[in-house]
């Protein structure tokens, strides 16, 4: 089974219609979105729009969630400076943010035992939650095991990793960010998703046994960039987005 994993976009409608465009080319059979559909540029309606349409299963990012607070009035858009883009986000819009899942989880039974993947935006305990390459390996193994999980997905630090765990004498775990479609911190401006391949062999004892794939993809960032510098939005997210 591959499984399409991406976070993050962020409200960059080209960053996602290019990954989105490369992921219909590679024939996936299950997509999930890890949140942060909003903020920092000035599509968060055709965004949501995208991934409504396409009925893919989605969590609520920190960003998401800022949004159900929100109370707009037209004359004050052109005065909100890095708040604007949240309150682009029409009616329907805010009531779908409002009503996403904190966690996805997925519970596979293979060679007659279990591997369960769980889905977070930041982590398991907090949507704020910074999970970072080098975070205390017995602090990832306490959480990971409270929540039953074998594969943590996250996303919320826009920094790809993929971490191997040894649990105890016989079991792997595996820590796996996403990084993010519309505005990666980790020096490549190029958007970045996650294939997780599983097979019937694939097992808690073997970790070469879990595939993991980094994909970048090129987006005409310039475009991203000039929709922001022409927006009540500070330029420094333009800057953000050109550098990566």
């Amino acid at each position: 089974m591959k499984i399409a994993l991406f976070s993050d976009i962020h409200a960059n409608l080209p960053a996602l219609e290019a990954m989105l465009k490369d992921l219909d080319a590679r024939h996936v059979d299950a997509v999930y979105c890890l949140g942060d559909l909003v903020g920092y540029n000035v599509w968060p309606n055709e965004v949501i729009g995208e991934i409504r349409k396409r009925n893919i299963a989605t969590l609520a990012g920190n960003h998401d969630l800022k949004v159900k607070k929100l109370v707009t009035t037209e004359h004050s858009l052109s005065e909100l400076g890095k708040n604007y883009a949240y309150h682009l986000v029409d009616i329907d819009g805010r009531k779908y943010l409002a009503t996403l899942p904190a966690h996805i989880r997925l519970e596979f039974k293979l060679n007659d035992d279990a591997l369960n993947i769980v889905l977070a935006h930041g982590s398991t305990r907090s949507v704020d939650e910074y999970v970072l390459e080098d975070l205390d390996e017995t602090y990832v193994l306490e959480m990971m095991d409270e929540a039953k999980a074998d594969i943590l997905c996250v996303g919320h630090s826009h920094k790809p990793y993929h971490r191997i765990l040894k649990a105890d004498d016989s079991n792997y775990k595996h820590v796996v960010n996403l990084g993010s479609v519309g505005k990666p911190k980790d020096g490549n401006p190029n958007g970045c998703y996650v294939i997780l391949t599983l097979s019937q062999t694939s097992s808690v004892t073997d970790p070469s046994s879990v595939l993991v794939e980094f994909i970048r993809v090129a987006y005409d960032v310039e475009r991203a960039a000039r929709a922001v510098e022409d927006s009540p939005l500070p330029n420094e997210f333009a800057d953000m987005l050109r550098n990566g």
